[in-house]
């Protein structure tokens, strides 16, 4: 086919761009040091359950190790700015210069309902951080309306650097919302959020959780692709990669990369990708 040339090229680049989003566990740091090369960040998930120490352990000891590490900053779950500056200096020293701040999902543990208001108060503090990411929602988020969406990455553009994707199966959902977004004039560089090799029960639960619901309609719609996320070893995007080439290769697009969750099968995951670069780049 006349585009496919391009769209291998896409996705070459893409692939080479993927970051690892991983959990904070206790068996997290020796999958990554087995399996991540040091060229590929890694991305440190922040949970209520786990709490915010987790999170910036498992980061500064995987920079130790020689990773380029983007903690996240669940905003709920920081007290207020006398600890925001805290966990600045204490990662800054660390040589961390990357973070990535959502809402998160706990209740306020103090002054931060949302992420935009943690990344006023890191304005206010001399902005000490590189590179900081916010959320995007191509579907409908549970708690939170489409419009209030794109109006909240709006108002949180003066304090970012880039928005990372929630996950949508739908290319169709995906195209849309990056014109709409970039459509409202916000031009921050786009990191796609895919899942890596997950098991289906495993991807579908997350999916209810984090707002994919025109996804999961899209899947019952189109049986053969629900047949192929519930196929053994699970969904693995390469199809949906190929699918969305076009848009993801348009330059007004602005992708940069791909975020990939992988729910902690790291090994899994890097195997997917480097199968994925041999066969795109041929």
């Amino acid at each position: 086919m006349r585009n496919k040339p391009s769209n291998r090229q896409t996705l070459t680049r893409l692939l080479e761009q993927a970051r690892y989003e991983v959990l904070p566990t206790p068996s997290t740091e020796q999958k990554v040091l087995d399996h991540v090369p040091r060229d590929v960040v890694v991305t440190v998930t922040a949970s209520p359950s786990k709490g915010l120490e987790a999170t910036l352990d498992l980061a500064e000891r995987l920079t130790g190790h020689g990773y380029v590490v983007v903690p996240h900053l669940a905003a709920r779950m920081v007290a207020g700015r006398t600890e925001l500056a805290e966990i600045a200096d204490r990662l800054t020293g660390k040589g961390i210069s990357r973070i990535f701040v959502p809402g998160g999902d706990a209740d306020p543990a103090g002054s931060y309902p949302d992420a935009l208001s943690l990344l006023e108060d890191l304005a206010a503090l001399g902005r000490p951080f590189a590179q900081v990411g916010i959320t995007g929602y191509p579907e409908s988020h549970p708690t939170i309306t489409d419009d209030l969406t794109v109006q909240s990455m709006w108002d949180k553009r003066r304090f970012a650097t880039h928005v990372v994707s929630n996950l949508t199966f739908d290319p169709g959902v995906l195209r849309d919302w990056v014109h709409r977004m970039r459509g409202r004039g916000i031009t921050m560089p786009l990191l796609l959020g895919i899942p890596g090799p997950v098991e289906r029960t495993k991807l579908l639960a997350m999916a209810t959780k984090i707002g994919v619901g025109e996804s999961t309609r899209f899947l019952a719609k189109h049986k053969g692709t629900f047949a192929r996320l519930a196929a053994p070893g699970g969904f693995t995007g390469e199809s949906f990669l190929e699918r969305c080439a076009p848009t993801l290769g348009e330059p007004t697009a602005l992708v940069e990369g791909l975020h990939v969750f992988t729910f902690n099968q790291i090994a899994e995951t890097e195997a997917w990708r480097q199968d994925l670069l041999r066969r795109s780049s041929r």
